[in-house]
């Protein structure tokens, strides 16, 4: 199992047991990966630590001084 974590701007859009699908995007060095349909955005992530997963099940929502936060896991 693998676990990433999602900037999340709006609270709601997600809950704990949702299950998930995301999207990669790449950057020249860097790939990235967004929760369809557009509900939270991972951090870059090193061509070396690729995620070939797109199903997932989010796991925790926290909402701190900075945002919300969705952390996914994926097989």
């Amino acid at each position: 199992m693998r676990q990433m974590e999602f900037k999340m701007e709006r609270p709601g859009l997600l809950k704990e047991g949702d299950e998930i699908t995301v999207t990669e995007g790449i950057l020249p060095s860097n790939y990235y990966y967004t929760i369809d349909p557009s509900l939270a955005m991972s951090g870059n992530v090193p061509f070396r630590e690729r995620m070939l997963a797109r199903k997932g099940k989010v796991i925790r929502v926290v909402q701190n001084e900075r945002g919300f936060y969705v952390t996914a896991e994926f097989e």
